[in-house]
């Protein structure tokens, strides 16, 4: 049987209940990196499965370790869509189109948490000043990039402002990180945390949210620009739009805590281009 964690995860198959059917033989290879997931094979089994069924072809689900390989594979073609987060999204935006965008707590929005041991004294990022950090992958937004551009905001970088600053490429290691001592600090994704807060209350009872950003475009669904007339990403992207209209979907939805899968345009994720540009790279 499943765990409770292992559910939740399982639903991060969110192409799981279109009415569209891919007309090709060829297997629909779809990525995920560990950023999100865990890497257990209860649950890529599962999830194989229910995009099996929903799509009614063979699936392949590859696996990465981190956003700049799962970017690459989107662009030579090894994948044909990957769930990523928006800053590598915002840094390929010539290349790759969005397939659709997770709605949680009604916008398609999320915030990047900072956090601190609970019984840590800092009540801003200035406090954390020479302690060690964890960040979850150099290409996240709410894991890298939005401390990254709030400490270039203060002439720092991490390097030079955190004693250490390491990449545990997994929100739900950066939250492990800080609660079990190993940083001082940490850099998440609201959403992971919150959803941790819920199925893991004892992990993050050992944290405490520092600072939470503006809210900014949610990790979206992407596919490669040229292939997003193909019968396969047409259905995917049709499936994840209309995860809320069938019972199959809502259960999907309800395991990943979500409201609804919807379609976007680029300027969601104009605050995301913002921090970029802090940083030189936008």
């Amino acid at each position: 049987m499943l765990t409770r964690r292992e559910a939740m995860l399982t639903g991060v198959a969110a192409c799981a209940a279109p009415m569209v059917r891919a007309q090709t033989a060829a297997p629909f290879r779809f990525a995920l990196t560990p950023v999100f997931l865990d890497n257990d094979a209860a649950v890529i089994s599962s999830l194989r499965a229910a995009l099996m069924a929903a799509m009614g072809q063979d699936i392949e689900l590859v696996q990465r370790r981190t956003y700049q390989e799962i970017s690459g594979a989107l662009l030579d073609g090894s994948v044909d869509a990957a769930w990523t987060c928006g800053y590598p999204f915002l840094q390929h935006r010539a290349d790759l189109s969005l397939i659709g965008v997770p709605v949680w707590r009604g916008e398609p929005l999320y915030q990047s948490y900072l956090i601190a041991a609970a019984d840590d004294p800092a009540t801003s990022l200035g406090n954390l000043r020479g302690g060690a950090h964890a960040f979850s992958d150099p290409d996240s937004n709410s894991g890298y990039l939005v401390t990254a551009s709030d400490l270039a905001r203060m002439g720092e970088t991490p390097d030079r402002f955190f004693s250490r600053a390491i990449f545990t490429y997994g929100h739900r290691n950066v939250v492990r990180a800080v609660a079990g001592g190993l940083t001082r600090s940490g850099s998440v994704d609201g959403y992971v945390w919150e959803v941790l807060n819920s199925v893991e209350p004892d992990l993050t009872a050992r944290t405490r949210v520092i600072s939470r950003s503006e809210m900014l475009g949610f990790p979206p669904f992407v596919a490669r620009r040229d292939r997003m007339e193909e019968a396969g990403v047409a259905a995917c992207a049709a499936a994840l739009q209309g995860l809320d209209q069938t019972s199959q979907g809502q259960a999907v939805l309800r395991l990943l805590y979500l409201d609804s899968v919807q379609a976007a345009g680029p300027s969601l994720f104009d605050g995301i281009a913002l921090r970029m540009a802090v940083l030189g790279g936008g």
